[in-house]
């Protein structure tokens, strides 16, 4: 016979333990009947199972009726003395998150600081621009012409280094000049004039840049004439005839002189006698906006000559003091289109015998030479009174105006060096010829 189990292993056992000790029991219990064995110490009495199936019984009855649950004092102890892995995890997580976001603003707000701080430069109210310093007529006409008289300079400059003046200087002389567009003439009177008690010395460049200026001012300065507007006793305007070749820059000069005009006091009034394009009107009649000055205008294509007679009509009646006439530019060889120019001229006279008092051409300086020519053809056609000069600053080839005085002795009125309403002057020659032989004011 098997040794039973205590009380406690069968109580708290596993399943398994309860299982086998259940025949011993029954085994044990027919034994019993059979005789009287005296119990071994640890074996369960028939009077002990019956005492534990009793126990059983009253302890499965007391947890029906009383579901056993934890006391809250436990709870509260457990709780706060050894809180639950999930309790512990729950609690960590919003911990780790604010501090995330803690240290995430502790990184950041240097960088907001920096930024206002780098900022701060752009936020300032800028100083106030220093208005720019207005050069005189002599400074931009010297800059307007610092391409033609810095390559009269360079040239001059490396054939009077070291070298004395001869023959051969002063033929070298003679052909920088000539290619500077001065003319032949006034390059042979400016080496003459050089050779003159100098010869076979040596001259510095300075010296040939003096002697260049004075020459060039001998020749300008008969033709440095003023346009003079005369006062018409009739009430009749002053006429003005503006003409040249294409590009040469008739309409800007137009609305420059009106500008000009307009700030004397005068009253002005415009024509667009450049019938062939549509933006020479467009352009004419903007310069009248901009100068308050009416602008008489036809449809593309119409016959210049009779808007030149309305307009002289209208400026009448309206008393206007000047009038300007432009005209479509027209080469010197173009026969059909000088005529043209001839008819307008006729018409003009037809309605005063006087006008046009001022024909004043337009020429540009990169044309060169042909400007001889130009100033030829349109002196025989429309007779030409005086000259304007525009694009000076953009050659190196100014000197043009020189040979153009030397030969034909054309009073020229205005020159031009730049786009700007005051970078158009009346012509003064000792300016000029200072500031195309290099020299300061």
């Amino acid at each position: 016979m098997s040794k039973k189990p205590g009380l406690f292993s069968r109580l708290f056992g596993s399943g398994k333990d309860a299982a086998e000790s259940a025949p011993d029991a029954v085994e044990e219990k027919e034994v019993a009947e059979e005789e009287v064995v005296a119990p071994e110490e640890g074996e369960a009495t028939p009077e002990i199972v019956e005492e534990v199936a009793q126990e059983e019984a009253s302890i499965e009855a007391e947890e029906q009726a009383e579901p056993s649950e934890p006391e809250p004092i436990e709870d509260d102890i457990t709780s706060e003395e050894e809180p639950s892995i999930d309790e512990v995890e729950t609690s960590e997580e919003p911990i780790e998150a604010s501090e995330v976001v803690e240290e995430s603003v502790e990184d950041d707000a240097p960088e907001v600081v920096e930024a206002v701080v780098e900022d701060e430069p752009v936020v300032e109210e800028p100083k106030p621009a220093e208005p720019e310093k207005k050069l005189s007529w002599f400074e931009r006409l010297k800059r307007g012409l610092a391409r033609s008289s810095g390559a009269l300079g360079e040239s001059i400059s490396s054939i009077f280094t070291k070298r004395k003046l001869d023959d051969d200087t002063l033929q070298d002389l003679e052909d920088i000049l000539i290619q500077a567009d001065l003319g032949v003439e006034t390059a042979m009177t400016i080496t003459e004039r050089l050779a003159d008690g100098r010869y076979n010395k040596e001259v510095s460049g300075e010296e040939v840049q003096k002697i260049l200026a004075d020459e060039v001012n001998a020749v300008l300065e008969p033709v440095a004439k003023p346009l003079e507007i005369s006062s018409r006793d009739d009430g009749s305007p002053h006429v003005i005839l503006m003409i040249g070749v294409n590009g040469a820059g008739k309409t800007t000069t137009i609305g420059k002189l009106a500008q000009k005009f307009n700030a004397e006091g005068k009253s002005v009034m415009l024509a667009a006698g450049d019938t062939f394009r549509a933006a020479a009107i467009d352009q004419l009649k903007v310069w009248g906006q901009r100068t308050n000055s009416p602008v008489v205008a036809r449809e593309v294509g119409s016959d210049a000559a009779g808007l030149a007679f309305d307009a002289m009509t209208e400026a009448k009646e309206q008393g206007r003091d000047i009038l300007m006439i432009d005209t479509a530019g027209r080469l010197q060889n173009r026969t059909e289109l000088m005529a043209e120019l001839e008819k307008i001229v006729r018409v003009i006279k037809k309605h005063d015998e006087s006008a046009p008092h001022s024909v004043l051409l337009v020429l540009d300086a990169t044309t060169g030479q042909n400007a001889l020519n130009q100033v030829e053809i349109f002196s025989k056609i429309a007779g030409v009174t005086g000259l304007v000069m525009t694009k000076l600053d953009g050659t190196a080839r100014g000197g043009i105006l020189v040979a153009i005085s030397a030969k034909h002795k054309m009073p020229v009125h205005f020159i031009g060096v730049g786009e700007g309403v005051e970078d158009l002057e009346p012509f003064k020659s000792e300016d000029f010829a200072r500031a195309i032989a290099g020299l300061a004011e």
